[in-house]
């Protein structure tokens, strides 16, 4: 019986289209709307036409009384063309906003329609192009981590291979291999303050190396599994570490007590970063949440629930009370004290693994099929992508960056890759502002969420 119209929509109602078409119109333009016809009515009464560029204002006073005449704010008469009617003797010429007569008039019985300005878009810093200086190779296994000395000389590489090696920052070559672990290396940090490295793997295992002896001095127990990612504490002898626990632990660097568990996440905790001013802790985890920590209280402050997928990789900024978290839907920046949002930056379309930001506000991050996105940080425009090529005899699927930092002076970025290769990038020195222009399109860029 209704094999001929299925599919088929019903016939639209005429009064139901009629009555939603004008409330449309009545909502969207009903203010212009009686401002022309009251022009209108005015251009009909005295003759004058109503095309000038400008606002008619109109005054009640005259309809009160019922006359005809009404006063006008009209142009300056020195239009070529036109000339006011001889029975205009009510009729006043009034300055326009924007002639020379004057600035608006804001009398309680006038009507203007005053041009709203288009909100600017901020133009993005313009940063040098980084380019791949060195590569340097010597790991068997992926490598996972990258800590830089305080005082940047030298650098330190975690693997799967369970070595620890330390290289020459200027030269790149090897000076140290610590040995130690008994499963991949997952994260390091040295102490800016104490001749300390501090290491942390995937059997669990947390140690604190003395580089006066290259011995391990402190072990710090309590992870119930693998240690992902960890984080000193800036003024205080605190260590943070976080893992597949779905925990964070602060510990005692002296005593190796273990002063607070951090629970709350319900999936893995991939990154940690510590800072002075509240949250001092920040964690971000694979239940696509991430925490502000109050650390003598050890209690979650906030839980910021904007990102729809796994956050692996937290950023602090150097200088601005800002960080960043990457996921694989967008990367988030955020204000402290109370992780306020303030954008997004989208684009980088990929499962991302670290975030690292230098004082210059290059923002730089590696995903795992190996590509690279630098961003401005403050306008979150992307003035670079690029591919890290493979290690030749590795395969091509082990193209991937798992961790990134910069030197103490910003000016080299150091990658840990999937194929077994540390790469160390810088800015490009020929390059200018003529040769590599910003290609900064603000009609197509959002707005900011300020």
């Amino acid at each position: 019986m209704f094999l001929s119209e299925e599919g088929g929509l019903p016939p639209l109602d005429p009064k139901a289209v009629s009555a939603w078409r004008s409330s449309k119109a009545k909502d969207t333009y009903g203010p212009i709307v009686e401002l022309v016809e009251k022009q209108q009515e005015i251009a009909r009464k005295t003759g004058i036409p109503t095309s000038y560029p400008g606002a008619l204002a109109i005054t009640n006073k005259s309809a009160q009384d019922g006359e005809a005449t009404q006063s006008l704010a009209l142009m300056p008469s020195g239009i070529p063309g036109h000339q006011l009617p001889q029975s205009s003797a009510n009729v006043s010429a009034v300055g326009i906003p924007g002639y020379a007569t004057g600035g608006p008039t804001n009398n309680n019985n006038t009507q203007t329609l005053v041009s709203r300005k288009a909100p600017a878009m901020p133009k993005p810093q313009w940063h040098p192009p980084w380019k791949l200086c060195r590569v340097i190779s010597g790991h068997i296994g992926w490598v996972r981590c990258v800590a830089v000395d305080p005082t940047n000389e030298w650098f330190c590489t975690g693997s799967a291979d369970r070595v620890i090696k330390i290289w020459d920052l200027a030269s790149g070559k090897l000076k140290l291999s610590l040995t130690g672990h008994v499963s991949t290396v997952r994260a390091l940090q040295v102490s800016p303050r104490h001749p300390y490295l501090f290491s942390a793997g995937e059997d669990r295992q947390v140690k604190c190396w003395d580089l006066e002896y290259n011995k391990v001095i402190r072990h710090y127990h309590g992870h119930l599994s693998a240690v992902y990612s960890m984080a000193l504490h800036p003024t205080i002898d605190v260590l943070v570490t976080c893992g597949r626990d779905s925990t964070a632990r602060v510990w005692d660097m002296r005593t190796k007590a273990n002063i607070h568990t951090l629970t709350g996440h319900t999936n893995t905790v991939a990154s940690v970063v510590c800072q002075a001013a509240e949250p001092q802790i920040i964690t971000s985890s694979h239940d696509s949440t991430i925490r502000l920590w109050d650390l003598a209280a050890g209690k979650s402050m906030a839980t910021l629930t904007n990102h729809k997928k796994s956050v692996r990789a937290v950023a602090m900024h150097p200088n601005l009370y800002m960080f960043a978290s990457a996921s694989p839907d967008n990367i988030k920046q955020w204000k402290c004290p109370e992780g306020k949002f303030i954008q997004n930056l989208s684009g980088h379309n990929a499962i991302l693994n670290c975030l690292a930001i230098n004082a210059d506000n290059v923002m730089v991050s590696g995903a795992d099929n190996g590509s690279l996105h630098f961003w401005d940080f403050k306008t979150g425009y992307n003035f670079q992508r690029s591919q890290a090529p493979v290690q030749p005899g590795s395969m091509d699927s082990e193209a991937g960056v798992f961790a990134m930092t910069f030197d103490h002076s910003g000016s080299r970025l150091i990658t840990t890759e999937a194929d077994k290769t540390i790469k160390i990038y810088k800015e490009d020195d020929e390059a200018n502002e003529e040769t590599h222009p910003i290609n900064w399109k603000p009609d197509l860029l959002k707005r900011r969420r300020y």
